[in-house]
């Protein structure tokens, strides 16, 4: 593989004692958890689907039912978990950006009519909606994933309420008082959030502290290099942010 396809040496040892199948892991060693591991990232990287794998990952019905079974178990997401433990929490900001579904990724909801496998209809067409937030040196440090039409909200009702950032910064669309300025202030948070126009007493609001809210553009921008979490082709909400995890996870390790 080439360098921008494959982990460092580096940047292996630091997350090979976190995956199962490790030498003194309690069951079935992995015969090789790097190739493997480097298989997803490279699946996601290029955007191909999974039966162009190259032959040398090996079988790439054991590489997607391994990914699968890993993201399920959550594997993916102890790993980034991990690393959020190093953020700096001076500040922290929350956005949400908006990827396309390939329509080959609709399978799972005709399957599971019951389950929007965080899908949805929006300007444009099929598509999913991921809701992140960074520390103060633009590390991600959560994620949620929601239907492509939900509200911004949405996501801040599942990743504010534990942040552990000192400060939050977001935008205008995060201007709720009971929703988000209220819990968070309560909880001892300060809060830089312009306010939306219709407020008929404007708030106050740090502008200076609130020009590093690009922080978040930034990762997003990261994150997007990868073609497949740019363009969703997964079926399953589960798989999608699994890779995202991982991705998040490669992020730290830069």
């Amino acid at each position: 593989m080439t360098p921008r396809q494959a982990l460092r040496d580096d940047q292996w040892e630091r997350i090979k004692d976190l995956l199962p199948g490790w030498e003194r892991h309690v069951g079935v060693t992995a015969q090789d958890n790097r190739r493997f591991v480097e298989a997803v990232l490279y699946r996601y990287k290029t955007g191909l689907p999974w039966r162009d794998l190259p032959e040398r990952f090996g079988d790439f019905r054991v590489v997607h039912l391994r990914f699968s079974r890993w993201s399920q178990s959550g594997v993916w997401q102890r790993i980034f978990t991990l690393f959020t433990q190093d953020a700096d929490n001076e500040y922290g900001m929350m956005d949400s950006t908006l990827v396309r579904a390939h329509p080959h990724s609709a399978g799972a909801i005709k399957r599971e009519p019951k389950e929007c496998q965080a899908i949805g209809l929006s300007r444009g067409g099929q598509s999913t909606k991921i809701h992140a937030t960074v520390d103060a040196l633009d590390n991600p440090t959560g994620f949620h994933l929601t239907p492509g039409q939900t509200s911004d909200l949405e996501g801040a009702d599942v990743l504010l309420p534990g942040t552990a950032a000192e400060t939050v910064i977001v935008d205008k669309a995060y201007d709720a008082q009971v929703r988000v300025i209220a819990p968070l202030e309560k909880g001892g948070k300060a809060v830089v959030i312009p306010p939306l126009s219709t407020r008929k007493t404007p708030r106050f609001y740090d502008r200076h502290l609130y020009q590093a809210r690009h922080l978040i553009e930034n990762f997003f921008s990261r994150l997007k290099r990868y073609r497949a979490i740019a363009t969703r082709y997964d079926k399953t909400a589960q798989n999608f942010l699994g890779a995202i995890h991982l991705v998040a996870a490669v992020i730290w390790l830069n």
